[in-house]
């Protein structure tokens, strides 16, 4: 079954609804503020859209054309989001850089995507040091740049993609159209019911597939309201869910465990309605939600597909149980197989490596070489560094996915990571 398409214009929302809150940043002030601090500050849709409107004039200012790449390392923020819609009207490729990586290690993404500009959180300047880039700018110093006058068009096509994201060591780097972003949005609709009157936490960084385009950008798709915070912290996340009446809840294990255990979670879950869990965790994980009445799916992505797999909600355990919880079924718009070591496909019942194809998966990997159709994959013989191997297990083949990852499917067609 096919999602519908709605493109994703944050200017056509703000014209729908101006007023409406986008985002509450729920960032602590204070570098060193006690826990569960919050210091609200609301972004509506419109507001959000001028902000990108002028970020898209300052960065067309520095110089970014349609085709170029745009960097940002930072935590999460308000100006990430701005960033993304602001390179979207530009035509450039956005390609947020982890502040986890390592002064040795952030080189990796750049040396591949070779980024017209990088723009850096001054509270990373450690990070920022060590990245050999003449193009370098502060938010602090973007914000300070005079204001270009240019015709900004929503969603320039080209043939880059619009987002690149890059794995935990750095590698590989996934590259994603504009099509690719927005029908993994649309599947959220489908998949988990994401709506306009959702409240939505961010337990995960913008930097990676699950922070930015499982919940950020699919809760600005649908019109819902974002809780940002800097860092994820569960005493401030319970807290702010309680505040604001959240409804839905996307994370993984670590964070759906932690907010369960906070002295507020009774509150912050008052108003929730729908959880979803990355991978097989746990029933002793979930129980907490599941006391509070709210329902609770696992769901399975990656770097190359955000969302590729998820349970229903409405009491559908997929067949799991205490010993082997299931990660669901296939999303829409997303085909799945399995193979087995030869590269035979399984039928029926079966026990093999998954492979995924379809809008919602990742357009291949970005390579030093180009983007282009006939260098997104990584060049035969290309040697991997020995810590690339935990990021790189996955390959493009013949128009599908090879997460090189075994799962087990059942008679209903649900899976099981083995």
């Amino acid at each position: 079954m096919g999602v519908p398409a709605v493109t994703l214009s944050l200017a056509r929302r703000a014209a729908h609804f101006p007023d409406r809150t986008a985002v509450v940043d729920i960032s602590e002030a204070r570098l060193y503020a006690p826990a569960e601090t919050i210091d609200e500050d609301r972004v509506t849709y419109e507001g959000l859209s001028t902000i990108a409107t002028r970020t898209a004039e300052r960065l067309s200012t520095r110089g970014v054309v349609p085709g170029d790449t745009v960097c940002l390392v930072t935590r999460n923020r308000v100006a990430s989001l701005a960033l993304f819609f602001a390179c979207r009207r530009l035509g450039a490729t956005f390609a947020p850089i982890s502040h986890l990586l390592t002064p040795a290690s952030v080189d990796r993404p750049l040396g591949v995507l070779e980024p017209a500009l990088v723009v850096g959180e001054a509270a990373q300047r450690d990070l920022l040091r060590s990245i050999p880039f003449d193009r370098l700018v502060t938010l602090e110093e973007l914000t300070e740049t005079e204001r270009d006058s240019v015709d900004l068009e929503s969603g320039r096509p080209n043939a880059n993609p619009l987002l690149a994201l890059h794995g935990e060591s750095g590698r590989p780097v996934a590259g994603y159209s504009a099509d690719a972003i927005e029908r993994n949005c649309a599947t959220a609709v489908v998949a988990w019911g994401l709506a306009a009157n959702d409240t939505v936490p961010l337990t995960m960084p913008l930097s990676t597939a699950g922070g930015l385009v499982r919940v950020a950008l699919s809760t600005l798709y649908v019109g819902g309201t974002l809780l940002l915070d800097r860092a994820f912290d569960p005493g401030d996340a319970a807290a702010a869910m309680a505040a604001e009446d959240a409804t839905f809840l996307a994370g993984r294990e670590t964070a759906i465990r932690d907010i369960a255990a906070e002295t507020e979670f009774a509150d912050a879950a008052a108003s929730l309605e729908r959880v979803v869990c990355e991978g097989a965790v746990a029933d002793d994980i979930v129980a907490p939600y599941r006391e509070c009445d709210v329902s609770v799916a696992r769901a399975y992505g990656r770097l190359e597909c955000p969302t590729a797999l998820s349970q229903g909600f409405d009491g559908d355990r997929d067949g799991s149980s205490d010993e082997e919880p299931s990660v669901g079924r296939p999303v829409p718009d997303c085909r799945v197989r399995l193979v087995d070591e030869a590269g035979e496909v399984l039928e029926d019942v079966a026990v093999g490596r998954l492979q995924l194809s379809g809008s919602v998966v990742a357009d291949g990997h970005v390579t030093v070489a180009g983007t282009d159709d006939e260098n997104w994959d990584e060049p035969a013989g290309l040697e991997r560094a020995a810590d690339d191997a935990a990021d790189d297990r996955g390959r493009f083949v013949d128009g599908w996915f090879d997460t090189g990852e075994r799962f087990r499917r059942d008679e209903d067609g649900h899976y099981y990571p083995r």
